[in-house]
């Protein structure tokens, strides 16, 4: 007989927040557990084994689209790896690309410090850059800047 887990249980030995959990399984990145006569949810070691590997790919900052197609592929052993490659070739690109606005901006704030004399607000380098957009020298895309991206394709 199979040791079956409470959802709780799962969320502390995964780390994984309880709502989440019920959102993976709402759209179908954790297949829904059995249930008891009183409605809990029963879940079994290959729930948490799969909950583990969408938080791992989450870390990896994958999105939940690319997520469910990797997880379609481990679901066939035998299948070719080179979606999986495209997959995690398209993040690293996507990496890549944030790690150098993350240094654009990094270079524009080491600038503008420099020119702060540490003087009164009123001739702060650091307000007036705020201000006057056109000042700076980094198009780092005004407010859209490196928020959370949005999943892609969920």
């Amino acid at each position: 007989m199979a040791d079956f887990f409470s959802i709780g249980r799962v969320a502390e030995a995964t780390g994984c927040k309880v709502p989440t959990i019920r959102f993976y399984e709402e759209i179908g990145l954790l297949p829904e557990p059995e249930r008891t006569h009183g409605n809990q949810r029963r879940y079994v070691s290959r729930h948490v084994e799969r909950l583990r590997f969408v938080m791992h790919a989450r870390e990896l900052g994958l999105p939940l689209g690319s997520i469910r197609r990797l997880i379609d592929l481990s679901e066939n052993p035998t299948a070719p790896c080179a979606e999986a490659d495209a997959i995690a070739r398209e993040q690293l690109g996507l990496v890549r690309e944030k790690i150098a606005r993350l240094r654009a901006l990094e270079a524009e704030l080491e600038r503008v410090l420099a020119a702060c004399d540490r003087g009164v607000a009123q001739d702060c380098a650091v307000l007036q850059v705020l201000s006057e957009h056109e000042t700076c020298r980094h198009g780092h895309g005004g407010a859209a800047g490196l928020g959370e991206e949005p999943d892609r394709d969920a």
